[in-house]
């Protein structure tokens, strides 16, 4: 069974988008390609506890195992040595991407306290959004008891679409409650 999303993009957006841009082609309809979830643990130098309880709560929400990030370089003020675990993070592509994101949008957004929508303004230039949560707990899957310690993550959200303009109005059509 195909994501609920997917069949709403194609159904209802790629015709107002097509519309709205007056794309010649549907391929050239923007869409979404991927979406990576990074937790970055610098805590994780001294307590590598903090790791395992990042890991299977980001394998919750996203519905995969996460990679374990490692150091590059070095950084002694920071006590950092290089290969040591300091983040995870996950791609989510097809399917598993779609459910998140209406996961996302419909359920974890709205338990965000005083919440009144994501800005406009996080966009990279080529039509990428990038939003920062600053905890794990308004996904419903996690369980408040289990949480040691409240971990914040970035969601970025790439897309074909070549501009800023054309990424906001394919995120707007998705449902992302942007700002007014």
């Amino acid at each position: 069974m195909a994501a609920r999303l997917r069949k709403h993009y194609q159904e209802k957006v790629v015709p107002t988008l097509t519309k709205e841009f007056g794309y010649g082609n549907v391929m050239a309809v923007p869409k979404m390609e991927k979406i990576s979830i990074n937790i970055g643990l610098g805590e994780a130098t001294q307590n590598a506890k903090l790791m395992d309880g990042a890991v299977n709560e980001l394998g919750q929400i996203a519905g995969q195992k996460p990679v374990i990030t490692k150091a590059k370089k070095s950084i002694s003020q920071f006590k950092l040595r290089e290969g040591q675990s300091i983040g995870c993070m996950v791609t989510l592509r097809g399917d598993r991407m779609y459910e998140f994101f209406d996961r996302l949008v419909n359920v974890a957004l709205p338990r965000v306290r005083d919440f009144r929508g994501v800005s406009t303004k996080s966009f990279d230039g080529r039509g990428n959004y990038t939003l920062g949560v600053r905890d794990q707990l308004i996904f419903p899957e996690i369980d408040y008891a289990k949480v040691e310690k409240t971990k914040g993550m970035n969601i970025s959200i790439t897309t074909t679409a070549r501009t800023d303009a054309e990424g906001l109005a394919l995120l707007r059509q998705m449902g992302m409650p942007f700002r007014q």
